[in-house]
């Protein structure tokens, strides 16, 4: 919303797809002892010895996942990485590599892919991981983005969403809804910057939302608390399509049930005060936001006096029988079925 007029523009075509790679990554540093070789080869080289290798991918496309009015390319970068990283945490993994691929029109001069790759840089420099790879295309739609993350483990570390069980009890790590919360910041902002562009937004009052929708954290810090506090949790996901789409997938994947407790759910106080303005209610957006990149899994009701008064973590509910299902328990004590309506990247 902020737009320089006058930016300078280099076309991309004037580099050629070698020398832009080139350009682009010359300020990736290799801090990783099991990357063996990074960028510059056909592929690189990846060496966990006894560790096992832990792999996912995302796809980010313009118009879908993002919105170029209101998303910084340099956060754009930022985000584009962290969301890997996150799933790489729901692994009870460490993050140690990611290849980033970009297929972009020709509406971008090299001056906005040196933004996007400031923020690839300065996620790579804080979660300390190597870039070592990806491909750069053309696209007729606008900008296109392809991270892959790998990460390491010990076998015996590694915790799977199949895992839970009954009586074990449902965790998550920090508060919840304020990245959906964020979201309708920007999007309104966006309305009113369309029909005044002289406008400018004061967003003082929003500015925890608005950081949690355009630059969210990784939670890489979860695998380091929990290791201390000798907690191995028994099933765990990120929190990135909303927590009731998120609880629903442990649920099904390790054949069980929950109960959801509405009064126990961490929330900011500035998304609480943001709900009231926009009119919305503050629990259906808590348990269908998504974004908020936190950390969602279970522990056995023996580790419960080991993470009791922890600030990172909040005991939210319990695992039940499968047959009981999966339901909200409201601060009116009634029992509402659990519904996945979170993200849904299909939808039209």
């Amino acid at each position: 919303m902020l737009e320089n007029k006058n930016p300078q523009r280099t076309s991309i075509s004037q580099l050629g797809e070698f020398g832009l790679i080139e350009h682009l990554t010359k300020h990736f540093e290799i801090v990783q002892e099991s990357t063996l070789k990074g960028i510059g080869d056909d592929a690189a080289i990846i060496d966990f010895k006894d560790k096992k290798a832990v792999v996912t991918t995302d796809l980010l496309i313009e118009g879908i996942h993002f919105d170029l009015a209101y998303m910084p390319l340099k956060h754009l970068g930022y985000k584009a990485v962290v969301v890997n990283l996150s799933d790489i945490c729901a692994m009870n993994a460490k993050p140690t590599q990611v290849t980033v691929s970009v297929a972009i029109s020709n509406r971008f001069p090299l001056e906005a892919l040196e933004e996007f790759y400031a923020g690839i840089t300065l996620a790579a420099k804080e979660y300390k991981v190597d870039v070592i790879g990806g491909d750069t295309t053309s696209s007729q739609t606008g900008l296109l983005i392809s991270v892959t993350a790998l990460g390491q483990a010990d076998e015996s570390e590694i915790v799977y969403r199949n895992g839970a069980k009954a009586n074990d009890l449902l965790v998550v790590s920090g508060d919840l809804g304020a990245a959906y919360m964020g979201l309708q910041v920007l999007e309104r902002e966006k309305q009113v910057f369309l029909v005044n562009p002289n406008s400018q937004p004061d967003l003082d009052a929003y500015t925890y939302l608005i950081e949690r929708q355009l630059k969210p954290e990784a939670r890489t810090d979860v695998r380091t608390l929990l290791h201390a506090l000798e907690i191995k949790p028994t099933s765990m996901i990120d929190v990135s399509d909303g927590l009731s789409s998120e609880i629903l997938h442990l649920c099904k994947q390790s054949g069980v049930g929950c109960n959801l407790y509405e009064d126990k759910l961490p929330v900011d106080p500035q998304f609480i005060a943001t709900c009231e303005e926009f009119n919305i209610d503050a629990t259906t957006v808590a348990i269908n936001g998504g974004e908020d990149y936190e950390l969602l899994f279970t522990i056995g009701l023996d580790d419960f006096d080991k993470l009791k008064g922890n600030p990172n973590f909040t005991v939210i509910g319990h695992i039940v029988e499968e047959k009981e299902g999966a339901h909200l328990i409201t601060r009116a004590n009634s029992k509402i079925p659990l519904k996945a309506r979170g993200w849904n990247a299909l939808e039209e």
